[in-house]
């Protein structure tokens, strides 16, 4: 039984992380774990 829990603990943080990056990317951030992203600071948009 444990087993299962900690499976489908995994599957929801993959799941959420593949979410959380796939809104990321629909909205056009460039790079994803850059916390300057969208801004002037940014040097990862700049490549």
């Amino acid at each position: 039984m444990t087993d299962i829990v900690i499976i489908l603990v995994l599957l929801a943080l993959v799941g959420g992380a593949g979410y959380y990056i796939y809104k990321a990317k629909k909205s056009g951030k460039k790079c994803i774990g850059c916390p300057y992203a969208g801004t002037a600071g940014c040097s990862c948009s700049k490549k």
